[in-house]
């Protein structure tokens, strides 16, 4: 007789430590079958003629499935990788290799979740189960002090009761070499015109860093961000700055895509405390942490509320008759006002904006621009590589002023918070080269300059201030 064989769907769990559906499958089946499937969905256009997926962040994704491969091949295993719907995929599969059950990570966006229903619809017409794991948190659910719908909407009390009445678990032991079906038949990882895209070069030079996707690539990074560049030890204080690779963690990349557990970024924490000592910088990128637990836990909550432009108020901020217009300035990098435009051409750039740049990006758009706020949301979603549903969404609506936050506005003063962050100019002059001859602070204020300046500097290719721009 057969032993018993268990498919592993993996999805934003891109990794082998601290990955409950691997380990748990190497346990408890005789033959474990690990599947990926890119699904088309993921790369089509959206409503608001934006793209599920941006190329840069499609490279990243294949760089991350390519490592997981690799990963498996070293402990004697494999992945099989497909182009297409998992409730189309995963059955067939099923029936090919004789799989008694079926293991996969709870998503709580609805697209996801849907997806995740309409497996389970299939797999039960076929009699099998579809088994539900929680893994993309830093605290289990389970371990909440509250149930789900009781979760406090202010971030600081859900803080405050989680640190007082809940605890980080272990992470989950890795699994050893494990046998897959002997005519396991991986098929090919698609290249990115497989995808619907077209060739893209290098990662740009002035990218912060070289990202790379990755289990591999992440556990390198932690490790050198803790113990060989001892950069944490300053986390609190640099994290808001936009220039070089240490300013904060950049382990939000793989994270997102499940390559990096936030509970052994936690331990890894709670390690370096333990040998270099506990500071407020430690302290501040564990809160980062709880941020991410706290959003998808609020969208296991509210769910769609953060899909529509109401939210929660039920008043969507103001927009401005010719939004579009706007809104193509705005991503395109020519608003005119250099501090916000560097920052989207960074992103558009390298698929990288610093949290400084987001959170003035999306109120310059909101609120200076006065354009519909879900454009600019759904934007980030195409263009960043550490893009989740639940992160992104919350923060937009959060900036938007619609979601569970308890203050009504939430204005950035753009032109002070370039002063404040960039004062003598330099991350300015790395993106928008056309201003890069104007000196020291008069660089966020290009409209200021006189004729002779203007010629001085050349700045003649740069639209200093257009007409539509509001005042900042």
């Amino acid at each position: 007789m057969s032993g018993k064989t268990i498919l592993v769907w993996f999805r934003k769990d891109l990794r082998i430590h601290d990955n409950e559906i691997l380990t748990e499958a190497v346990r408890k089946g005789d033959t474990v079958v690990p599947v990926y499937c890119f699904d088309p969905r993921q790369f089509e256009t959206t409503s608001f003629q934006t793209q599920k997926t941006g190329a840069i962040r499609a490279r990243f994704l294949i760089e991350c499935v390519a490592d997981l491969q690799q990963s498996l091949q070293k402990l004697g295993a494999d992945l099989i990788i497909r182009k297409g719907k998992p409730e189309d995929i995963l059955p067939e599969l099923v029936g090919k290799y004789n799989v008694s059950e079926v293991y996969h990570h709870r998503e709580v966006a609805s697209e996801e979740t849907r997806i995740s229903a309409d497996v389970e619809n299939a797999l039960w017409r076929l009699k099998i189960n579809l088994k539900h794991f929680i893994g993309h948190t830093l605290y289990h659910k389970e371990d909440l002090p509250f149930p789900i719908n009781n979760i406090p909407d202010v971030f600081s009390s859900f803080r405050k009761k989680i640190e007082r009445d809940s605890s980080v678990r272990k992470c989950i032991e890795s699994p050893g070499p494990f046998k897959i079906p002997q005519d396991m038949e991986c098929g090919l990882l698609p290249s990115l015109p497989d995808l619907g895209f077209q060739g893209i070069g290098d990662a740009e030079e002035r990218s912060v860093m070289k990202f790379r996707g990755g289990e591999t690539e992440a556990l390198k990074r932690m490790h050198n961000y803790f113990w060989e560049t001892d950069a944490i030890k300053n986390y609190k204080h640099t994290r808001n700055n936009l220039l070089g690779p240490d300013y904060s963690s950049k382990f939000s990349a793989w994270i997102a895509l499940g390559c990096l557990s936030p509970r052994e970024v936690y331990w890894e924490i709670k390690k370096y405390e333990q040998e270099r000592g506990s500071s407020d910088s430690t302290y501040a990128l564990y809160l980062q942490l709880l941020w991410r637990d706290y959003f998808r836990f609020m969208f296991k909550k509210y769910g769609n509320k953060f899909f529509q432009k109401i939210g929660f108020k039920g008043v969507a901020p103001e927009e401005t008759e010719n939004q579009q217009d706007f809104f193509e300035f705005w991503r395109a990098g020519k608003t005119g006002i250099p501090f916000v435009d560097a920052n989207i051409r960074e992103l558009n750039t390298t698929g990288f904006m610093s949290n400084r740049g987001r959170q003035n990006a999306a109120s310059f758009l909101v609120r200076n621009l006065k354009v519909n706020w879900m454009w600019g949301a759904s934007y980030f979603e195409e263009k960043l590589i550490d893009y989740c549903p639940a992160n992104n969404w919350g923060n937009w609506a959060y900036i938007a002023g619609v979601g569970n936050d308890p203050k009504e506005y939430q204005h950035f003063n753009v032109l002070k918070q370039a002063r404040e962050f960039d004062p003598n100019g330099d991350y300015v002059r790395m993106w928008i080269p056309e201003l890069a001859m104007v000196p020291g602070a008069k660089i966020h204020q290009p409209w200021t300059l006189s004729d002779q300046e203007v010629r001085e500097y050349h700045v003649e290719d740069y639209k200093a201030r257009p007409a539509f721009a509001p005042e900042v």
